[in-house]
């Protein structure tokens, strides 16, 4: 059930940030969600991980699809010599997160330095 509530919190939390704030924002806001819900750092990073791999996936894939996926297009060829622009939105995913798993792992050992774990 935490580890559940983590994963929408983290999600709903990041999106929020990256609203309003730049793109890096999520990384405080997901720090500071596990620092202060206790979870073993394996836990927090594969959480963290995922919740941000999801966010982000859908992110570009909803931008993307905005507009026929033409940009994507484009760019999938000058980096990898074909139109597959699928591996384009999973690499920017993979890039969110693992920021979004290691902050979340920093949040948890950040909590366990401090002695509160």
């Amino acid at each position: 059930m935490k580890n559940i509530l983590l994963f929408v919190l983290t999600i709903l939390l990041s999106y929020l940030s990256g609203a309003f704030l730049p793109w890096w924002s999520f990384m405080p806001v997901v720090m500071l969600i596990y620092f202060l819900i206790p979870v073993n750092a394996g836990r927090a990073f594969l959480s963290g991980f995922f919740a941000l791999f999801m966010l982000w996936g859908a992110l570009a894939w909803m931008m993307d699809a905005s507009n026929h996926h033409i940009l994507s297009q484009k760019i999938s060829q000058v980096f990898f010599q074909h139109d597959k622009y699928p591996y384009l939105i999973m690499m920017s995913a993979f890039i969110g997160a693992l920021c979004g798993g290691l902050s979340a792992l920093c949040g948890s050992l950040a909590r366990w330095a401090l002695g509160k774990l």
